[in-house]
């Protein structure tokens, strides 16, 4: 991270995850992981279940509110502490979507028809997408900034987003003469800040693909994830003995970046290990350690799903924290465009 560009900011680190259910292996090494990692250190750090950009496409209202308390439960099953870290659902602090209002009028409509994500999402029926669909990195953008947060740990196919992110806060710092918000810095690092699916190295590992088989879910158990690991797809070839001989080789990369990232090794390291051997001997080696490292996390998230007053509660603990950080920032920022402050 740069510290001499947001000199004079705190340093303070926001993430977020959807609560659109089935969370994955693919969050936990991507995301979950991660964030645990960052507590403790120099930055503080702020996670949040972002409920209102799952609702940018129709959800079921029972259904949302049980993904809501899974993901704060994934969250903690990770290792992320409500003490050391502010977690929180996004719709609790309603400055997220007031700042986003306000970032409306400053982002412009052709950076958000190019962002890929919407392309994605709207498919050929763009005309028929939710509005909230379109404005949804506007969005994004108010769930970093109203922290002024430093740095953000994001996946590659979010960089786009981040990059919007720092379009809006140097166009409104620019209009008025400000140095309101930071230049938000991605962190991205790590053998598996993207994990493809088991069945398909091309494709991300994701909680929509129909087939189950392409991914690693947080619930499964120690047979599931075993049978998943020993169906996913490979080649016949033996495992080199560096990262670059897995340059043209997208199934077997994955493996072996999932395995460095289980074990926090180097992909290098982990090939170090079995060179040359096939993936009969890799893939029960990788079964082994990932029941050995998700076991404890799917257990742990039953236990606090057992309790959902529990949940809520921690969840509405952290949105008064956030909020306690969120509002001055908020009131700062309207004062600096002009508009009158609440005398609440």
């Amino acid at each position: 991270m740069n510290e001499t560009v947001n000199q004079g900011f705190t340093p303070r680190i926001f993430s977020g995850i959807q609560p659109s259910g089935g969370l994955t292996l693919g969050n936990y090494l991507g995301a979950l992981k991660r964030f645990a990692a960052l507590q403790g250190g120099k930055a503080e750090t702020i996670y949040c279940i972002v409920d209102l950009h799952a609702i940018t496409v129709w959800q079921e209202p029972e259904i949302l509110r049980q993904r809501i308390r899974e993901g704060a439960a994934a969250f903690m099953a990770s290792g992320v502490d409500p003490a050391q870290s502010i977690l929180f659902n996004q719709s609790q602090v309603p400055a997220h979507a007031e700042l986003a209002w306000l970032f409306n009028t400053v982002a412009r409509v052709g950076w958000m028809y190019r962002m890929t994500q919407f392309k994605d999402k709207a498919g050929k029926n763009s005309e028929n997408a939710s509005l909230g669909l379109l404005a949804y990195p506007a969005l994004m953008a108010a769930d970093i900034l109203v922290y002024q947060a430093t740095a953000v740990p994001v996946g590659e196919d979010q960089k786009q987003h981040l990059e919007l992110t720092r379009d809006i806060a140097a166009k409104f710092n620019h209009d008025y003469g400000v140095q309101h918000f930071p230049m938000t810095e991605p962190l991205i690092e790590g053998a598996a800040t993207r994990v493809m699916s088991l069945r398909d190295g091309a494709k991300k590992m994701s909680k929509s693909d129909p087939s189950d088989a392409s991914r690693i879910n947080l619930t499964d158990d120690a047979d599931a994830i075993a049978q998943k690991i020993r169906k996913a797809r490979t080649d016949a070839d033996p495992l080199p003995g560096s990262a670059e001989g897995l340059k043209d080789r997208p199934e077997a990369r994955n493996l072996v970046n999932i395995f460095a990232a289980l074990s926090d090794q180097t992909p290098d390291q982990v090939l170090t290990r079995f060179e040359g051997q096939g993936f009969g001997a890799f893939k029960p080696a990788l079964a082994e350690l990932a029941v050995e490292t998700l076991s404890p996390i799917t257990r742990r998230m039953g236990e606090f799903m057992a309790d959902p007053d529990e949940i809520d509660r921690i969840l509405g603990q952290g949105a008064e924290r956030a909020e306690a950080v969120a509002t001055p920032i908020l009131d700062r920022t309207k004062e600096i465009m002009g508009l009158l402050r609440s005398r609440n």
